[in-house]
């Protein structure tokens, strides 16, 4: 049977740390708590990596953590060769927060550029150094250098980013805030989670399941490396933190 994680990170993905109990221990050593701060791996996004620490002060390591036979069970991966907790073990939980806080300026960083380039979207994944975004768009010309300046054009502006919830019909009603051309977000649960960018979402709206960070101005310096033909009408655009460099 499925357990269900109490997902501390949807509500404030700024908390670093918390408590918690072991629930479960899986039979490949994941360990499952009753409620967590570590994001799993899910729509392109990688999971957290970060430490249970034990009431005798020795901590776990965990390498990875993923999803399990449910969106709602979220299993922490311990890396090789660490102790096991019991089940009904309070833990001391930390997120490895300088790499989590990378990828929530990267995942808001994919956001505004399917603000500057409004195609659908085939695909992305997201790191802390190069991520990448691919369309279903012809080849109209794009530059590294416009894309950019259009990135920088909303970073600088400094919008909010917050979530909204709306409901299944909501969404029917409005399919336009689907950006993917593949995925549909998880229907039946009643809320869908929505990010929005901008004061009452004026920039952007869609449905995302990830961690950003609180405005566009916290994404910092961004550029485009590198824009990639994948197909007659697929495109890859690699963002990466920093300036362009100069040719």
């Amino acid at each position: 049977m499925a357990h269900r994680t109490e997902a501390l990170f949807r509500d404030d993905a700024y908390v670093r740390a918390a408590d918690a109990t072991v629930v479960a221990i899986n039979e490949r050593g994941g360990i499952i708590l009753d409620r967590t701060i570590f994001y799993a791996t899910s729509g392109g996004q990688p999971g957290d990596t970060g430490t249970l620490e034990r009431a005798d002060g020795s901590r776990i390591a965990i390498a990875a953590t993923i999803t399990g036979e449910t969106k709602d069970e979220i299993i922490h991966v311990p890396a090789p060769e660490q102790p096991a907790p019991e089940v009904g073990e309070r833990v001391k939980l930390a997120i490895d927060w300088e790499r989590r806080h990378l990828l929530m300026r990267m995942h808001a960083a994919c956001h505004l550029l399917t603000v500057v380039c409004p195609f659908p979207i085939t695909g992305a994944a997201v790191s802390e150094d190069d991520s990448r975004v691919d369309f279903d768009a012809p080849d109209a010309g794009f530059t590294r250098e416009d894309v950019t300046a259009g990135l920088m054009e909303l970073v600088r502006a400094d919008h909010p980013i917050f979530v909204r919830l709306i409901t299944d019909e909501e969404l029917a009603a409005n399919p336009g805030l689907v950006k993917s051309k593949n995925v549909r977000p998880p229907a039946g649960t009643g809320k869908i989670r929505l990010v929005c960018i901008g004061d009452n979402a004026s920039i952007d709206s869609q449905p995302c399941g990830g961690t950003h960070v609180k405005s566009t101005g916290e994404v910092g310096e961004i550029h485009i490396g590198k824009i990639e033909k994948k197909g007659r009408e697929n495109r890859r655009f690699r963002i990466r933190f920093g300036p362009m460099p100069v040719a």
